[in-house]
């Protein structure tokens, strides 16, 4: 079964969320802009999810996390708690 470890960042606004995005492009790390704006519980831990099965978060977290480039920004990617900027930092296929 795959597996994949993953941090996000979740905001309200396509927005407000291309703007973080931008900020992560421009040299500002993705856990202190996930401590500071994210409004999922993870954002206390930079947005880290753990490790994680395939199947086991909403299909648009999987259809990035274990299709995307690894270590790469994606997003935003909307959901039906807001929109996300997701990272996949490892993956086991």
């Amino acid at each position: 079964m795959k597996s994949a470890s993953a941090r996000h960042l979740l905001v309200e606004s396509e927005e407000f969320c291309n703007e973080l995005k931008e900020k992560i492009a421009n040299g500002e790390k993705f856990e202190d802009l996930a401590k500071e704006h994210s409004k999922c519980p993870s954002g206390q831990d930079g947005g880290n999810l753990g490790n994680f099965h395939q199947g086991q978060m909403v299909p648009e977290f999987d259809a990035v996390v274990f299709n995307e480039a690894i270590n790469v920004v994606h997003g935003p990617v909307k959901t039906q708690f807001g929109y996300h900027l997701l990272e996949t930092t490892s993956r086991n296929d």
